[in-house]
């Protein structure tokens, strides 16, 4: 901080202004300035002072929080000869605030716990504290919160321990659970009736059971199980009280998935908790959701951690099949929030038997996975006085989002076309009431969707199956008089069945007659859009012969109440179409289909000239950006793209636009969409355009550098790189877009606030390497790009990261893949230069990156670079290597080993003897343990 230490009156100002200031710009003032003084070195002293003064909750709060930060941050700064006085004064404090406020004891626990994970010089520090305050009741309550987010800190994110201290500890955790169990056993029997204590005390026994390291014999037959079991089974237990005794049996549940060694214990769970079902019931019985939601949770538990014995021995011992009997108990409560618990489980099971694919299991589960079905589509139905069409967006529309995707999940199990049967039988043999009818068309829709997912899909039948031909047939003619929620799922319904159509094309006129009475209609038009779009996809062929109708509707499209996005669906559909007719008819028919926008576009840009107000051209792009992207019709070598004469005559229109709008990035962004699928429309057909298209690109590029624009560039590169006569002109392009970029990139924190200019840089570099390598490796723009990925390589970020390091491999494989082209020697001799420049600080730098700054899945592509290099020149990265290994430190800020000479020389040993990139893979996976 500036102007030195500051006072504690101060300090204690700013904390009363954070809570108490009515006025939001000091609230605001006082927290910038007091997260300012959290990162100083004077937080240790001054957190301390204000933890002695004890002078009100709010800044023993703030004194408490700090410190905990502190230690799991920057303790580092601390001289290792400081630790025990922060040791000793933390616990002082901790036994005088007790009972100031327990969200501070929580924070001083965590400080205690984080500063015992990092000190290795505080031995056995469970049984140090245990020793001293577990003979006073009064500290009893601290005392458990320390030794409850001890073993919860073990695997934080914000402490990087590394693997060899982590390994200590949790031995250390094991050898004193006993101890711990031993004492919270003690605590209940002490403080039986104190609830609050109570909740503790499961919730520490729930802390060491996720951690894993309690003895499953010795929990098999200790007192404190009996006691959850009994605490759930009382029907007057508590709220606060039920939810600390069921977190605490899922976590034990948890901490047994691999039932076969934990026998004794699995065995007490399992018959614990199937003595639940009465509680159960009673909870039910007095309208108490928590706890339903709670028995719910412990069931599912159970079932997912008894799968694999339910599979392998259905009915038998621990493969009860009651297990799944309490599930589906649940899944009959009227609230669709218990049943949801479930959906997990249920996809497992799905995905397991489907692995497996055993007939005979199939039939042991079917009944099962039916009744499921069943009550899933009672739970989907909508209040009877529901109006309008089903809303997607609240939680009951994600709910049937969900199971949904859940029917598509287990549906093979029952069989899809046998399902789809059924549930069709029960709306043409009853008269059931119209939510009955939706929810039932709703399921039948998620069978309908499932036919990618499985070789029993409904569609996947070759031969036409006469209810699916029936079910079209009945629904194109319900009547306008149904329920709007009715008519909007099966016009879903019509859509997801366009295989059928696509097989009888006899259905295509009066479905396409049905679907667009819905798109006349306001509440229904998007689903009506989505439908046409997905009939167009699948039956491109029969649609060729509605394409004027297509055309019709695009033409007036804003006079249908569409969302955006079904808009643009619609105009794939109508492209998709268009790409299927004779080549004379596409440049015509194409260019109709653009002119609506072609004019709106000019219409804005006349607009702006005349008043000044710009509008926004997005709508109008991104609809251009679709009909480029999927009018893709067959062309053969040598005729010219009937879509490059249109694309010629756009080109105005857009280049106005871009300039108009240069300062707005995401207008920029869409224009830029727009040119690359116009370009990847027409691939060298748009030669024309690359001279004005470049130059404007580098133009406004110097002013505003929109990341887009490399994006672009990258295009350009993939499609005329290869092209002799580009190349020069591609690459003067590629230097005068690179130096703005690096003045972006090189100020203060430039890669972190500016990743996605870095992910398009190195897509375009890439490109370059991967069209004209020796083009891009000559120039001397090639050694800044290096040290800017090197540089880059450390980016937390994962497109940018990916893409700088896709680009240094693809560079480095260019002089090791010998792909008999005549330039192999030259871009051999040209790496071999930037490697002799260059390879070592690459490697120092991918080494530091990856054990201090990327998360772990990063670790392929680090690996990948570092294969390549190797295979390049072996012996001298070795030497690389063992260099950037030197560099690393050996021991953390708390004195513990994070890294042994044995584990540097191994890893040395394994990567470069590695035979395939994998084992490199695996190797920094390893070692990169050791510093997390």
């Amino acid at each position: 901080m500036e102007g030195g230490k500051p006072s504690l009156a101060l300090v204690y100002q700013a904390v009363q202004a954070l809570y108490h200031d009515p006025d939001p710009t000091g609230k605001e003032r006082a927290s910038v300035w007091l997260g300012e003084l959290q990162r100083s070195m004077y937080a240790w002293e001054i957190s301390d002072q204000l933890l002695q003064l004890k002078q009100d909750v709010e800044s023993c709060y703030f004194a408490a929080q700090t410190m905990k930060m502190k230690i799991q941050t920057s303790f580092y700064e601390l001289p290792p000869e400081t630790h025990n006085a922060l040791r000793d004064s933390l616990l002082t404090h901790i036994q005088n605030l007790k009972d100031l406020s327990p969200i501070i004891v929580t924070q001083l626990a965590l400080a205690i716990a984080d500063l015992a994970l990092q000190m290795a010089s505080w031995k056995g520090c469970v049984h140090t504290l245990i020793e001293k305050y577990s003979n006073d009741i009064s500290s009893m309550p601290f005392l458990v919160e320390i030794l409850t987010v001890l073993p919860e800190e073990v695997h934080s994110r914000s402490l990087r321990i590394g693997a060899n201290r982590r390994t200590e500890i949790i031995e250390d955790l094991a050898y004193y659970s006993s101890t711990v169990v031993t004492l919270l056993t003690t605590c209940v029997e002490k403080t039986g009736s104190d609830e609050k204590m109570l909740i503790k005390v499961f919730r520490c026994l729930g802390s060491w059971f996720n951690l894993g390291v309690l003895d499953s014999n010795f929990m098999a037959s200790n007192q404190l199980l009996m006691v959850l079991f009994q605490v759930l089974q009382r029907d007057e237990t508590s709220t606060n009280l039920h939810e600390a005794a069921s977190d605490c049996v899922c976590s034990a549940l948890y901490a047994i998935e691999n039932v076969d060694t934990n026998m004794a214990l699995a065995l007490q769970l399992f018959q614990g908790v199937l003595t639940l079902e009465t509680a159960y019931h009673m909870a039910v019985a007095r309208e108490d959701l928590d706890k339903v939601l709670n028995y719910c949770r412990i069931f599912t538990e159970l079932c997912e951690t008894f799968l694999e014995t339910t599979v392998r021995s259905p009915g038998q011992g621990m493969g009860d099949l009651r297990t799944l009997e309490l599930l589906l108990i649940c899944a009959g409560h009227p609230q669709y929030e218990v049943v949801e618990i479930s959906f997990n489980f249920w996809y497992r099971l799905g995905e397991h038997l489907y692995k497996i694919n055993d007939a005979a299991l199939h039939t042991i589960f079917r009944p099962y996975i039916q009744r499921l079905l069943h009550c899933l589509a009672r739970h989907c139905q909508l209040d009877p006085d529901h109006e309008g069409i089903p809303e997607d967006t609240d939680d009951f529309g994600e709910f049937r989002m969900r199971v949904s995707d859940l029917v598509k999940d287990v549906i093979f199990l029952v069989g899809s076309m046998e399902c789809f049967s059924q549930l069709y039988s029960t709306l043409k043999e009853g008269n059931p009431p119209w939510e009955v009818t939706e929810a039932v068309l709703f399921i039948m829709a998620a069978i309908a969707k499932s036919k990618l997912k499985c070789s029993s899909g409904l569609f996947q039948h070759r031969e036409n199956n006469p209810t699916l031909s029936e079910v079209l047939q009945q629904v194109v003619l319900l009547p306008e008089s149904v329920h709007m929620a009715v008519r909007y799922t099966s016009i879903e319904l019509v859509g997801e069945m366009s295989e059928v159509v696509d097989r009888n094309p006899r259905f295509l006129d009066p479905v396409l007659n049905y679907l667009m009475k819905g798109l006349r209609e306001k509440p229904l038009a998007s689903a009506a859009a989505k439908a046409i779009h997905n009939i167009c996809s699948v039956c491109r062929d029969h649609m060729a012969q509605h394409f004027q109708g297509l055309l019709d509707i695009a033409r007036s499209l804003d006079s249908f109440a569409l969302s955006t996005e079904a808009a643009v669906g619609l105009l794939k559909g109508t492209a998709l179409v268009l790409a299927r007719l004779p080549l004379e008819k596409i440049a015509e028919c194409l260019s109709d289909l653009c002119a609506v926008q072609v004019l709106a576009l000019k219409k804005l840009l006349a607009e702006e000239s005349t008043n000044g107000k710009s509008a926004d051209p997005t709508v109008w792009l991104d609809r251009l950006a679709v009909i480029f992207r999927h009018t893709n019709p067959i062309v053969e070598n040598g005729q010219t793209h009937p879509c490059q004469k249109v694309i010629q005559e756009i080109w105005p229109v857009l280049s106005d636009t871009l300039n108009t709008h240069q300062a707005d990035n995401r207008i920029v962004e869409r224009c830029c969409r727009c040119l690359r699928f116009a370009v990847r429309c027409v691939g060298k057909g748009s030669a024309s355009l690359l001279q004005p298209l470049v130059t404007q690109m580098v133009s406004v590029y110097q002013v505003y550098p929109h990341s887009c624009f490399l994006y672009l560039g990258s295009i350009l590169v993939d499609e005329y790189g290869m092209e002799e006569g580009c190349r020069q002109g591609l690459l003067d392009m590629l230097q005068a877009l690179c130096m703005p970029t690096f003045q972006l990139l090189e100020q203060p924190n430039g890669l972190r606030n500016h990743p996605d200019t870095v992910d398009d840089l190195f897509r375009l570099a890439t490109r370059f390497v991967q069209r004209s390598p020796v083009t891009l490796l000559s120039s001397s723009i090639i050694v800044h790009i290096i040290q800017c990925a090197i540089a880059a390589t450390s980016l937390d970020h994962r497109d940018a990261n990916c893409s700088v390091m896709k680009f240094v491999r693809d560079l480095i494989h260019t002089g090791v893949a010998n792909d008999h082209e005549e330039d192999f020697e030259v871009r051999k001799q040209l790496i071999g230069q930037a490697m002799e420049q260059h390879g070592q600080q690459l490697i120092t730098q991918l080494m530091h990156s990856c054990c201090f700054c990327l998360p772990p899945y990063t670790l392929p592509d680090v690996a990948e670079v570092l294969w390549e290099v190797m295979v390049f020149d072996r012996p001298t990265f070795c030497r690389w290597l063992e260099s950037a290994l030197k560099g690393l430190p050996k021991e953390t800020s708390g004195g513990a080993v994070t890294v042994t000479h044995k584990q540097l020389t191994d890893f040395h040993k394994q990567v470069t003897s590695a035979e395939e990139c994998k084992q490199v893979c695996w190797a920094i996976r390893e070692f990169t343990r050791l510093f997390r």
